[in-house]
């Protein structure tokens, strides 16, 4: 196709996921309601880390990382979709649409980093727990988030360039619910090898090292915890990795399926959902994963309930 053919969309529509009006007010209703207990159970989880001195340890530090991941991931799309749901025609500009790709990304591609970090912490705490404040030091930990953060900042940079960087000719309408990579892809009206290549490769760098790395750390946890003689110690073990695993099986089974296939034909609808389970249900899910079955948490709880001036009224 000649050069001068080629145009770029100042603006994008999106279809969402319904256009009956009922339908879209049920939503609103649904995802605003979650979108609030994720704020809250997040904030909660941030702010008991940073008032309770005891929970100053790597594995709250990392958990303190994730939460922000989630708020800031799901505060990226989320807030928009709610206000699409009452809106008749949806739309998106270009720059716009562009920002919240790279944030979505770039979060996105945070999180998993940060999950096989997590990984790596528990596999010290299990294989290794002599050594564990020695390896898993200040200085550690803040390189690995630090590796996380970057890492998934420079992804997000190169590929929203080159998806954003795409003409449609006039195409300009995403069957979709937010502006998202393989959506924006089908929309070109030029060819896409590229863009592919991009994917794949930003699939392996995000999700299927990350995801090696942390099967690994579990190959080596089980084998540790079968040799552990006693009931107690082996149920001790493995409740120190439930939570981290249960988030992992989530977070990583929807987007290798998703992100590793560019060519599938895979529908929008499937695309729609994967968005939503990651905007919405995952940083949703989180807190209470991290909390529910986790003692420390309650305790710094009510230690910081206790020290509130209403307690001592």
């Amino acid at each position: 196709m000649r050069r001068d053919n080629l145009t770029w969309e100042s603006e994008f529509v999106l279809l969402g996921l319904s256009s009956d009006r009922r339908t879209q007010v049920g939503f609103f209703v649904l995802f605003g309601a979650a979108y609030l207990l994720t704020l809250l159970g997040n904030g909660l989880i941030i702010l008991l880390i940073g008032l309770d001195a005891r929970l100053h340890l790597p594995m709250y530090f990392f958990l303190c990382n994730l939460s922000v991941v989630d708020i800031c991931y799901t505060s990226s799309g989320v807030p928009q979709m709610l206000v699409h749901f009452l809106l008749e025609k949806k739309t998106i500009s270009f720059i716009r649409c562009g920002a919240q790709l790279f944030f979505s990304l770039a979060l996105g591609g945070t999180e998993f980093l940060l999950l096989a970090a997590m990984a790596y912490d528990r596999y010290v705490a299990v294989c290794d727990p002599l050594r564990y404040v020695a390896v898993m030091s200040p200085r550690c930990c803040a390189g690995l988030a630090a590796v996380s953060w970057l890492v998934g900042l420079v992804n997000s940079v190169v590929e929203t360039v080159v998806t954003m960087r795409l003409p449609t000719c006039g195409h300009h309408v995403l069957n979709h619910v937010a502006c998202e990579t393989l959506a924006l892809v089908r929309l070109a009206c030029v060819d896409i090898t590229l863009n592919q290549v991009f994917i794949v490769a930003s699939s392996v760098v995000v999700l299927l090292l990350p995801c090696c790395l942390v099967s690994l750390s579990y190959a080596y946890i089980v084998a540790a915890i079968l040799r552990i003689h006693s009931t107690g110690g082996r149920r001790k073990a493995f409740g120190t990795c439930a939570s981290h695993l249960t988030v992992v099986s989530m977070s990583y089974g929807m987007a290798l399926v998703t992100y590793m296939q560019p060519r599938s034909t895979a529908s929008a609808q499937q695309d729609k959902v994967v968005v939503l389970f990651y905007a919405v249900v995952t940083p949703m899910l989180n807190p209470l994963i991290y909390s529910l079955r986790n003692q420390e948490m309650k305790a710094a709880l009510s230690r910081v309930l206790m020290r509130s001036p209403e307690s001592k009224l």
